[in-house]
């Protein structure tokens, strides 16, 4: 069989699966976003979860939420007319860059934010929390989240990225089996964070401001809604990029 026949009948085969995807909608949200960083935005719209929630097709998280799917199919359709950032193509980043990106990035803004989002949920939750009671629920999550991410954060610099490093540089197989054991605890964290931050957003009516806030509301109510933002990104990178990526090493020979 010569060269060009078999690149046809490949070329066909890919084709095939990438229609039988597309109809059956069976790709998850996480691979969409990971597949096209730009769809992000689209999801984010339409109150998606991509991270925690990235294993979900559309047509499940769409039916599950009341969303028009064809309308989020149509957004996500328009934005072919724009180029993609080939800065933001993080599938194709080696896994001990991709470590690296992680903790000098997402990894440095949850430890500057903590302790400022931290004192001010406090601080309103005394202040407004007789009138506004969500803010005291609010203040209680997230002390849980900051004591969650702290130690998250503490084990995947010491023991998972060090371990990734490891196994992308050599056949090393303890640290395969300390990838495995990492990845599958580090999973449940990031569902409880995501999962407290979307509560976060859910009570306070997407961050919406009462009349009566003050100063130090209107800033907490702000700097919540970017790390949320920043919380969806961060584990998106991980759940649906960096942490499959580093399964797959661990059954290779």
């Amino acid at each position: 069989m010569s060269f060009n026949k078999i690149y046809l009948i490949l070329h066909r085969i890919k084709i095939y699966k990438q229609m039988e995807t597309e109809n059956n909608n069976t790709i998850s949200i996480g691979e969409i976003v990971a597949n096209d960083f730009r769809t992000a935005t689209v999801f984010k719209k339409n109150n998606i979860d991509f991270c925690c929630g990235g294993k979900m097709s559309l047509e499940e998280v769409c039916l599950e939420k009341g969303i028009d799917q064809d309308k989020v199919k149509l957004e996500l359709n328009d934005l072919t007319s724009s180029a993609q950032n080939p800065g933001q193509d993080y599938k194709t980043w080696s896994l001990d860059f991709l470590c690296d990106y992680i903790k000098n990035t997402h990894h440095q803004y949850v430890l500057n934010a903590l302790p400022d989002l931290l004192t001010y949920t406090q601080k309103i939750s005394m202040v407004h929390g007789s009138h506004h009671p969500e803010l005291l629920e609010v203040a209680l999550l997230f002390t849980k989240i900051n004591q969650e991410l702290l130690q998250h954060l503490k084990n995947e610099e010491e023991v998972l990225f060090p371990a990734i490093k490891r196994v992308v540089n050599g056949n090393d197989q303890k640290s395969k089996e300390i990838i495995i054991s990492e990845i599958s605890r580090m999973v449940g964290e990031h569902e409880f964070a995501g999962g407290a931050m979307d509560r976060i957003n859910q009570i306070t009516n997407h961050y919406k401001l009462p009349e009566d806030s003050c100063g130090t509301y209107q800033v907490t109510f702000k700097l919540l809604e970017q790390f949320e933002d920043d919380l969806h990104i961060h584990v998106h990178l991980e759940n649906n990029i960096l942490y499959p990526s580093a399964l797959k090493l661990t059954v290779k020979i």
